[in-house]
């Protein structure tokens, strides 16, 4: 996948544009936004298992919630373990309709779930949620839902492992190194990167990290159909 680059004179932003078979978005942080509801759900149970609340919002950004719990409860009993991932799916249940979309999401999504009816155009969903959450969050932000959605169930192995990007791809039927990624954490980008993927970093909670490009927020990424392909344009 080789990408254009135009830039005007003066100040304009430079504009990129990629050629891909598939397009795949991580969800909260790059479609949604749940960031007060579920720090708000993680302090909580933060709260009832014993363990320091802000040292924990440090740490959820990006992974699946039961691989979370593991790392912060390692010490415990597997049955604690499990009855503790319960109880953080069941708390970011709760809030889940407080979720909002991000800026450039409704239209992009919009578009795009347009172009697969009527071009074949190819997206998806790879999220570190599980199913229930990814699809309540997804529908109280007033989103399409894709017809492929990965999420935290389907994969052996959660990012920054490639594996939610590679089933993604799968299911989409093309090769993941001919799908464009769109993440916002550095757990994500290291899942799009390993998987092959040409990563977009976008409303990026630390640095560029290992992005190939970056933008703002999904305003500045617009996409059309062609020849069964899909190019993207984005304005960095």
């Amino acid at each position: 996948m080789t990408p254009t680059s135009t830039a005007a004179r003066d100040e304009t932003p430079a504009e990129v544009e990629l050629d891909a078979a598939a397009l795949v978005f991580d969800n909260d942080g790059v479609l949604v936004d749940s960031v007060e509801a579920g720090n708000e759900a993680w302090t909580r149970w933060a709260e009832e298992h014993d363990q320091d609340p802000a040292h924990v919002l440090t740490v959820i950004h990006g992974r699946r919630a039961a691989d979370t719990v593991a790392d912060l409860l390692a010490t415990e009993a597997p049955d604690r373990v499990a009855a503790a991932s319960a109880r953080i799916d069941e708390l970011e249940l709760e809030t889940a309709h407080r979720a909002r979309a991000l800026p450039g999401a409704h239209a992009l999504l919009t578009a795009l779930a347009a172009l697969a009816d009527s071009d074949g155009l190819r997206w998806a969903v790879a999220t570190s949620g599980g199913r229930p959450l990814a699809r309540a969050r997804i529908e109280a932000a007033g989103l399409p839902v894709p017809a492929v959605l990965v999420t935290a169930e389907d994969v052996e192995a959660g990012k920054p492992a490639p594996d939610p990007y590679v089933t993604a791809a799968a299911r989409l039927g093309v090769d993941p190194a001919e799908c464009v990624v769109f993440e916002d954490t550095e757990a994500g980008i290291e899942a799009g990167r390993a998987a092959g993927a040409t990563v977009v970093g976008v409303n990026l909670m630390a640095g560029p990290g290992a992005a190939a490009h970056v933008v703002t927020d999904l305003a500045s990424v617009s996409c059309h159909a062609q020849d069964g392909r899909v190019v993207v344009r984005l304005a960095t």
